[in-house]
């Protein structure tokens, strides 16, 4: 458990921060590697006029291409996760800021790449797979990239936008520095009554203290200092969006939208599918946020009291180690193989554990494809932090599947598929810890942190994405986000989904501003469907055992060789259809129906 006083980066034990050194262990091999990025995407205009000279050279243009980018990315992910540890260090700030333009000399130096490979006739083009097995390992690449020739632009073009890269990403490291460098949020009194200095880390801990006075007052500081800053965020916000739309003109999309959508070839119906039939079960929503009203005991249910536990435990902190264990036990219907990579994982140095001054606030999964999975963490020692470790290790998990499985071009995953392998964990420890709750309290309180994570994840990424197709919307026909337009418009959606005996405090209108997703558009949606698609994966795999298991692994093992929604189908959904958002939204119900009966007087 972290100390009340933020702790410095050196204060840490070195047990319960990340391996990261195993990736550049002098740094003096970081500059070489850096160097050498430099020297390879120059050397690669050899290349320039020459992809439709033979299937072989297409293919060493291919490789040379990967193996830039793959030592580009573990310079990069370095220099980040250096700075994320502590965002005030000048060193890992210059050293993450010195990418920048690498990457944009880099992007520029390869930009001929995809508009000359559309300039080989198709057929052509497909021949020389046929030709020439190595390539093979590239046709999906390449029949993608075939898929996308309209919205590419000639060489001269592209060239152009490669080297604007770096300041078309202005707005969100300018959003970054400002949320997690440079805003503070006071102090307040936390439940002891003594004086605690608020935090990205420790906020939503206040907003789960059952004393309403503490919830109230990290609230009010946390949306006061959002508020201060408001008119600098919202122009800031305007134009990250201004070039959402700008951007997908250019490539001749029809919207923003289409355009974030295009990449993994999601139709439409998707998105439009995942608003709808949430829509749907609002009303179920409503239901439960009434009977959090009535177990609160509370005249008006302020937007400070929707996340403290209904159900108040004897406080109990879990160490990190102890986390990991419940963490294995849930998991283990994943089998053996998953469970001894995992241990392994956590033995060999992926997560780094707790927060410190100037550390990136949230959790992630991180690393280069040739490093290890890397996770970070803020562990506070609550039973939520085991959910958390759970969740990110299962992106990494993802991460070390497919690593071993892809070649480096489809060693990634689309946000699409992460989120699967994420929630598949969540929901897996969900099941678990309730089917062993050692009392009816705490099965109580265990359904209702389930009914939750539906909230918070289904219900409020969904609601996101809805102010997300706004505010673009708005731009598409010619509006200007001003603060004004974004609190209210944020405020009707919050209104809308919350309900009627939901008070939506003022406070609430500047929650957008505190979103660092809003800043890759058309982003977040893809936790809902994921949420979804984990649900009936989750499902299958605890009824029907080692068939479904063994079919959702190999689901890891695709990384992005193929479009999502294909890759899904491995595993036994179809996220083309409105079903799985539509047994989502059973589920809840059925949670809600069951937290009901077990709080019935």
């Amino acid at each position: 458990m972290a100390d009340k006083k933020t702790k410095k980066r050196n204060e840490i034990d070195k047990k319960y921060k990340w391996n990261i050194e195993e990736m550049y262990p002098d740094e003096k091999d970081w500059d070489k590697d850096y160097s050498k990025v430099l020297e390879m995407a120059e050397s690669y205009s050899a290349f320039s006029g020459r992809l439709g000279e033979s299937a072989q050279t297409l293919y060493k243009a291919f490789s040379e291409k990967d193996a830039i980018w793959m030592k580009l990315e573990r310079v990069y992910v370095y220099a980040r996760m250096r700075r994320d540890e502590d965002n005030a260090c000048e060193k890992y700030q210059a050293m993450c800021d010195k990418c920048n333009p690498l990457i944009a000399k880099t992007q520029a130096a390869l930009a001929f790449f995809t508009p000359q490979l559309l300039e080989i006739p198709e057929e052509k083009l497909l021949g020389f797979l046929d030709e020439y097995e190595p390539l093979s390992v590239y046709r999906f690449a390449i029949t993608d990239t075939l898929r996308g020739r309209k919205h590419v632009l000639s060489p001269s073009e592209e060239a152009l936008l490669a080297q604007l890269g770096e300041v078309l990403g202005a707005t969100n490291d300018i959003f970054t520095m400002l949320n997690n460098a440079d805003m503070k949020f006071g102090e307040i009194t936390d439940e002891d009554g003594e004086k605690v200095t608020l935090t990205h880390g420790n906020y939503i801990n206040f907003m789960e203290s059952h004393k309403r006075s503490v919830r109230k007052e990290a609230f009010e500081h946390m949306y006061g200092s959002y508020k201060a800053l408001i008119n600098t965020i919202a122009t800031t916000y305007n134009y990250n969006t201004r070039l959402d739309a700008v951007s997908a003109g250019i490539r001749k999309y029809e919207s923003a939208r289409a355009a974030a959508l295009y990449g993994d070839n999601i139709p439409a119906s998707v998105y439009d599918n995942l608003v709808a039939e949430v829509n749907k079960a609002l009303p179920v929503l409503h239901r439960y946020l009434k009977k959090r009203k009535e177990l609160l005991g509370v005249s008006e249910l302020h937007m400070y009291d929707v996340y403290v536990p209904l159900i108040e435990l004897p406080k109990q902190e879990v160490s990190f180690e102890e986390a990991v264990e419940i963490m294995k036990k849930g998991l283990a219907p994943m089998g053996s193989d998953y469970l001894a990579r995992l241990s392994k994982g956590v033995s060999d140095g992926w997560i780094d554990v707790y927060e410190n001054e100037g550390k990136t606030s949230g959790a992630y999964s991180f690393g280069s494809y040739d490093s290890m999975p890397y996770v970070l963490l803020n562990f506070t020692g609550q039973l939520k932090d085991v959910f958390t470790i759970v969740h990110e290790m299962g992106h990494s998990m993802h991460s070390d599947y497919t690593r071993e499985a892809q070649p480096y071009i489809y060693g990634s995953h689309s946000i699409f598929t992460a989120e699967v392998a994420s929630t598949v964990n969540e929901s897996l420890l969900m099941k678990y810890l309730i089917a062993n709750a050692d009392s009816d309290e705490m099965k109580k309180y265990l359904v209702n942190m389930y009914i939750e994570e539906f909230r918070t994840t289904l219900f409020r990424q969904t609601m996101f994405a809805e102010f997300e197709d706004l505010t673009h919307k708005a731009i598409e026909s010619g509006e200007v986000l001003t603060a004004a337009w974004l609190n209210k418009t944020y405020l009707d959606l919050n209104k809308k989904y919350f309900g009627d005996d939901v008070v939506s405090d003022d406070e609430i209108a500047y929650e957008w501003s505190r979103i660092p997703h809003f800043y890759n558009a058309f982003y977040v949606y893809k936790y809902a469907t994921g949420y979804s698609a984990a649900t009936a994966i989750s499902k299958k795999i605890l009824e029907e055992g080692e068939p479904a298991r063994n079919a959702y692994i190999e689901f890891l093992k695709t990384g992005e060789s193929d479009y999502p929604i294909e890759l899904l189908k491995i595993a036994g959904v179809d996220m083309g259809s409105p079903e799985p958002v539509k047994l989502a939204m059973k589920t809840f119900e059925e949670l809600v129906d069951e937290f009901d009966a077990l709080t019935r007087g």
